[in-house]
């Protein structure tokens, strides 16, 4: 249950920094300025911001926490990439950067924003995808209600290419998915449980390969 998970409680769950607080607090602060007018996350689910937004992409920092470069791909309104950023500041990796990849162009103004007000080391790309060139060589590539694991494996596969792990947190039918996807897909995966939902996971994936090029066709984000 997140009932009366605020800030503090988050603090004390993750143990981060009053300055790494201060930059997500800004973050709601400014999320919640900008949803009045422009739809960026459900806002029902702001008051639920410190469990459900902050703690949930926290904790896919922390399957990897000595991976300096990472990207999220259909960034949105900043989850998991911006928290995965302020824990990169707090670590002081050498190299550290987030590669934050947006197509919808209010939601990539807002990332632009952020960052700018909070310092965090990110870049936005405001573009497709399926249409990046040459694709970033990062550690760890995310994506959070992105796509369907099937369709979803397609975006992160010029990634995984080239080196990268793909922790991808999914739902409930997390299962199901990996079964359609296996049809597409041959790759390892590992099944981690949500910290913040039994019913939910993240799933880490390695050596993805298309089957026989039979792969679907990613769709446009």
């Amino acid at each position: 249950m997140s009932d009366g998970f605020d800030a503090a409680a988050f603090q004390t769950e993750t143990g981060v920094s009053r300055e790494t607080l201060a930059r997500f607090e800004r973050w709601r602060d400014m999320l919640e300025e900008t949803n009045a007018h422009t739809n960026l996350v459900g806002r029902s689910t702001l008051e639920d911001f410190w469990f459900r937004h902050a703690l949930d992409s926290w904790q896919i920092h922390a399957l990897a926490p000595r991976a300096a470069r990472w990207a999220d791909l259909g960034a949105g309104a900043g989850f998991p990439g911006l928290a995965i950023a302020y824990a990169l500041m707090q670590s002081g990796l050498p190299g550290a950067h987030v590669w934050l990849v947006e197509s919808i162009q209010k939601k990539a103004q807002f990332l632009k924003a952020v960052a700018a007000a909070t310092g965090a080391p990110v870049t936005v790309l405001a573009q497709r995808v399926e249409t990046l060139h040459p694709v970033p060589e990062v550690d760890i590539v995310t994506a959070r209600a992105m796509a369907p694991l099937e369709v979803l494996l397609g975006y992160v596969h010029p990634f995984v290419e080239k080196g990268a792990r793909a922790l991808l947190p999914k739902g409930a039918r997390y299962r199901e998915e990996l079964t359609r996807a296996r049809k597409s897909w041959t790759f390892e995966a590992e099944v981690i449980p949500s910290r913040t939902s039994p019913e939910a996971a993240i799933l880490s994936i390695t050596e993805l390969v298309p089957c026989q090029m039979t792969a679907p066709r990613r769709r446009k984000s």
